[in-house]
């Protein structure tokens, strides 16, 4: 038996990659480097394209970082290629994006049991086991296929934020250091403060810079993660200082706090690049030079990489899909990634595993694992196929977990009881499924 799956980004390289190491032949069909979305730009696989973080690698106190654990011990291939390719951030976990897609194109194209064909599919997989992974920027035709089929397509806008080049950084007017000083070592982050005077002008900058168009775009859109910093800025003149510029945790080479910090992330391992991290934007690219150029550490920056901003589609997940992300009124055809209602790199790529793990077991008869909430795998399956009128993308959060057996008032101590439940339930699942699926 073979499965089809259609779109090599995070998701789709999950899905092929647990399916052929349990044995199942996979024809995985990719658009590039034949035809790119308005996004991408490499050929390799799992390209990421709005940040290079894969956010907390916290697994007892942040949700995110727990779900990656769940992956891992589920044998996760963004997991393995992460710590392959992993650049210095603090807490969090992010790589060199470049050396992060190559090991994942690598892992795939080797893999005996995946046969990679390079094709634009146009229409829904009509025959035979498919998962659908084309993610947040469908090409038109297959989406238009959708929405004929379907139904019930939604959409958002999503932001990416700028790269500067390391070497135009005024690195005499930043310090280094990560909040609360939770790095490995002396610090990951670049960390460029401004007074309340350049604070304010640059925000009065940013409210009135020019935008670019977006065709039908209404903010009610915007998924609240990524919405641009222009859009945060005009909801208050401190909305930024008690987000992506807060200083909290923050001081300077002579123990002060600033008054705001714009943090910089390195983008690759040489250090040659950096993000604006929480910097996503819909500036028109002059006024991105102008504004961020008023930041005094970035006085001289050249932008590697400007910000934009795209239109992600998203299923109805809770009327089409069932709970292992199989089709309702097709079992045999999955969806996994951005598409079903999950938001962010790791969740996307976790989804992929849950339709490989529903595509696996329905291949062999089996009845699907029956996700409950006391994991963010399992809430996150409920999220896509729990009835919900007002359904919206969901990032991993410890809110959409099953609370504790017991009253917890202290909120680290709770956090660490749900991830502890959390991963004993993965590991015996992991088990049961190596058991049944060898």
């Amino acid at each position: 038996m073979q499965v089809t799956i259609v779109g090599a980004g995070l998701a789709g390289c999950e899905a092929a990659h647990f399916l052929a190491t349990h044995g199942v032949r996979v024809r995985l069909a990719e658009s590039k480097p034949q035809k790119f979305t308005p996004a991408h730009s490499s050929k390799n696989f799992a390209e990421l394209v709005c940040s290079n973080s894969l956010k907390s690698n916290d697994v007892y106190g942040n949700a995110c970082g727990l779900l990656k654990e769940e992956m891992r011990l589920l044998g996760s291939l963004t997991m393995q290629a992460a710590e392959a390719s992993r650049v210095p951030a603090g807490g969090a976990l992010a790589v060199d994006r470049d050396a992060f897609s190559a090991y994942v194109t690598q892992k795939i194209e080797q893999n005996p049991n995946v046969e990679v064909v390079c094709e634009e599919v146009k229409t829904l997989p009509q025959d035979g086991y498919a998962i659908v992974a084309t993610g947040p920027l469908t090409l038109d035709a297959l989406a238009q296929d959708i929405v004929e089929k379907l139904g019930g397509n939604l959409f958002f806008y999503d932001a990416a934020a700028p790269i500067v080049s390391a070497s135009s950084i005024d690195f005499s007017k930043t310090f280094t250091a990560d909040r609360y000083g939770k790095g490995e070592g002396s610090g990951d982050y670049v960390n460029c403060p401004m007074t309340k005077e350049e604070y304010e002008a640059f925000v009065d900058a940013l409210c009135s810079a020019e935008r670019a168009l977006v065709h039908d775009f209404d903010k009610r859109d915007v998924f609240e993660g990524c919405m641009p910093v222009e859009i945060m800025a005009s909801r208050g003149k401190d909305t930024l200082r008690f987000g992506m510029l807060k200083p909290v945790g923050l001081y300077d080479k002579d123990g002060k706090r600033p008054y705001a910090v714009l943090q910089l992330r390195k983008e690759n391992c040489a250090g040659t690049a950096y993000n604006l991290v929480g910097f996503q934007t819909n500036l028109k690219f002059p006024e991105q030079k102008r504004v961020f150029s008023m930041i005094p550490a970035l006085h001289d920056a050249e932008f590697l990489r400007y910000g934009v901003m795209h239109r992600n589609t998203f299923l109805n997940a809770p009327k089409l899909l069932n709970a292992d992300f199989s089709l309702k009124t097709r079992p045999q055809l999955f969806f996994a990634g951005q598409m079903t209602g999950v938001e962010g790199y790791v969740e996307s790529a976790a989804s992929g595993i849950l339709a490989a793990i529903g595509c696996a077991l329905r291949l062999k008869g089996l009845q699907p694992v029956q996700w409950d909430a006391a994991t963010v795998c399992g809430s996150l399956a409920l999220h896509v196929s729990t009835p919900n009128a007002d359904f919206q993308p969901m990032n991993a959060n410890y809110g959409i977990l099953q609370p504790p057996e017991t009253h917890v008032r202290d909120k680290a101590l709770k956090k660490r009881l749900l991830s502890e439940r959390s991963l004993e339930k993965i590991r015996a699942l992991a088990a049961e499924l190596e058991g049944v699926l060898h």
